[in-house]
């Protein structure tokens, strides 16, 4: 019995970057869509092109190119049957592929990583050299916008909040005015720079906090917040409501 091998992700990419070579097209002249089966094997094939087309790319910017004669040559002698290898070595083939894309991806991760820290201390040092700018024992830089006359919050308060999120190039990761409402939470249940930079605050202010990365998210990749991201906050404390109430 013939071992099927489950399609990887470099597999699928090797099939995305054969199905994309454009002499390929013109050597096979014009496509039949006549029947209704041709149409559907036709946009099964686009489709799956498309949802590869963006593994090919990322493996392209790790430096990996793929030979795509061979590809175009491996796929036809698949499918007459006379594959030169075997489906051990397929597997040993593209998982040595994959774990190289992997390391250089993390190659990649580091240094991208690296990069923001030091932009991030620059970052931190000229804002901190601005008017009204002042910092805390642990590196915590705020602004105060607005200064309101109510009760400061102690960590163990709930807050009400209306607040935006940016990174430190302006792009906004987090918005309650967006949303169209302020939030609650627990003020130990966040972010250190938080936890401790709302307690500064009178209900009623509006602050501005610059928080290093050890006080945010750290190293770890958030998604739309990379590693070792400087976030910078406009909060506007709203509420409190003591612990135990």
């Amino acid at each position: 019995m013939r071992v099927t091998t489950k399609l990887s992700l470099v597999a699928a990419s090797v099939l995305a970057l054969a199905a994309c070579q454009p002499a390929s097209v013109s050597d096979e002249g014009p496509v039949t869509l006549d029947s209704e089966t041709q149409k559907q094997s036709y946009s099964f094939g686009v489709s799956a092109g498309y949802y590869i087309e963006n593994a090919v790319a990322e493996h392209k910017a790790m430096g990996i190119e793929l030979d795509a004669e061979l590809i175009v040559r491996g796929m036809k002698d698949a499918i007459a049957g006379q594959a030169l290898v075997n489906e051990d070595e397929i597997q040993q083939h593209l998982m040595a592929l994959d774990q190289s894309f992997r390391e250089k991806q993390e190659q990649q991760a580091e240094a991208a990583a690296a990069e923001a820290q030091a932009v991030g201390q620059r970052f931190l040092a000229d804002n901190a050299s601005k008017e009204g700018v002042q910092v805390t024992d642990s590196g915590l830089q705020f602004e105060v916008l607005e200064q309101g006359d109510g009760a400061k919050p102690a960590a163990e308060d709930t807050v009400k909040v209306h607040y935006q999120g940016t990174l430190i190039d302006g792009t906004v990761f987090d918005s309650s005015y967006e949303r169209g409402e302020p939030i609650e939470f627990p003020l130990n249940r966040v972010i250190p720079g938080w936890t401790e930079g709302v307690q500064l605050m009178n209900v009623g202010s509006k602050f501005r906090f610059t928080i290093p990365s050890e006080l945010a998210y750290g190293s770890r990749d958030m998604g739309v917040i990379p590693p070792n991201s400087v976030l910078v906050f406009e909060v506007e404390l709203l509420d409190i409501k003591k612990a135990g109430e």
